[in-house]
């Protein structure tokens, strides 16, 4: 048996078996961690499950400079994952092992997938700020990840050569998965690309990985938009698929490209918001869809030249203003409950609420409800 240490051991994985993965450049930081390591210092056939145990709790209580928060679970988690890819190697094709000692070793335990959804808001205000910006491909970019949801190394990598913009199908040949995808455009994915100006060959968008990483962390920054990953866009983009209940789960699979269908059951719930109106009986739905329209919306509240104003935020030119601080939030809702019912009236898409653009302080903000009995109590 050859007698080599972990770090020394790691190198010869990084060159011969990492570096043939897809996920090369992420494993690779991995990797240049656990060879700082004290793992790194042990010899491969030494180094036992109580070893593994050790490095996976000191891990777990360790911070991470970028975030000063610990370091998660699901980073753990694919750290001990290469560690036990790594071992099995080793000991079947290089000899340096007789064991796996991560096998034995309990997992941390998995975090919930994230759920994060892009509010109506957040949508508009990306939007807004993409159309301002230098680059024209960043609003390409994100309506294309929002219409399509391919992942985003996917759609860096898409290449004119493999988009039939007449059938409006866009060609993957070598996914994640390490399988062929063929991806339906809609009509404003294409028109997405339409404004790009079409070339016959070459690289759709000259964004790098690093360089959309960089301006997407500015954008949110500029924003104040938190928690939320360039990757959301493309939960968003499945949820909305569920969403609109054409699809069945086979066929939102092969859009999104998950070989296990047991990850697409995250998606699931969502089809619970879709049998909320068959709840409802015959002579009831025509009630339903009124009063799903009536909702709260955000308001601004303040003083004026001695007066009362309020402000409903998502509709331009919405101000009542009055003496009496109860009567004006009357007022108030009484408009709201007379707009939102002609805009049903006249089969208009009705406005939902905290859409609004107007970066206005939180403090001013309260709900207007146009079907309350009275705001006065619950607004003083």
């Amino acid at each position: 048996m050859t007698k080599i240490k972990l770090k020394d051991a790691l190198k010869i994985y990084r060159e011969k078996v990492s570096i043939l993965k897809k996920g090369y450049a992420q494993e690779r930081f991995r990797l240049h961690y656990l060879i700082s390591t004290f793992l790194g210092d042990l010899f491969v056939d030494e180094i036992t499950s109580v070893d593994i145990a050790t490095y996976r709790d000191q891990r777990l209580e360790s911070i991470n400079i970028k975030t000063n928060k610990k370091i998660s679970a699901a980073t753990v988690r694919l750290e001990l994952s290469l560690l036990s890819n790594f071992f099995d190697v080793a000991r079947i094709e290089w000899g340096f092992c007789e064991g796996n000692p991560v096998k034995n070793v309990r997992k941390p335990k998995a975090p919930p997938g994230r759920d994060r959804r892009l509010t109506s808001r957040e949508l508009k205000l990306i939007l807004r700020y993409c159309h301002n910006h230098r680059n024209s491909e960043l609003q390409s970019i994100i309506v294309f990840a929002l219409e399509t949801a391919m992942r985003q190394g996917e759609i860096l990598s898409l290449k004119w050569e493999n988009i039939n913009l007449n059938q409006r199908v866009a060609c993957l040949p070598d996914t994640k998965n390490g399988t062929r995808r063929d991806v339906p455009l809609s009509l404003r994915a294409r028109d997405m690309l339409l404004r790009l100006g079409q070339k016959q060959t070459g690289k759709v968008f000259t964004y790098t990985s690093s360089g959309i990483k960089s301006t997407w962390r500015l954008m949110l920054e500029r924003l104040e938009i938190h928690d939320l990953h360039f990757h959301d866009l493309r939960h968003e983009a499945i949820s909305l698929l569920f969403e609109k209940g054409t699809l069945d789960m086979m066929e939102i699979a092969a859009i999104s490209g998950h070989k296990s269908l047991s990850m697409l059951k995250r998606y699931t719930h969502l089809r619970a918001q879709k049998l909320v109106r068959k709840l409802e009986a015959p002579k009831q739905k025509g009630r339903a869809a009124i009063l799903n329209n009536l909702v709260p919306y955000p308001a601004e509240i303040f003083v004026r030249n001695g007066k009362f104003v309020i402000r409903i935020l998502d509709f331009e030119k919405f101000e009542v203003e009055g003496d009496d601080y109860e009567k004006t939030v009357e007022y108030a809702q009484d408009k709201l409950l007379r707009k939102i019912i002609l805009e049903m009236k006249y089969e208009k898409s009705v406005t939902a609420p905290d859409q609004y653009l107007e970066p206005v302080p939180q403090d001013r903000i309260t709900m207007i409800d146009p079907l309350a009995e009275t705001h006065f109590d619950t607004l003083i």
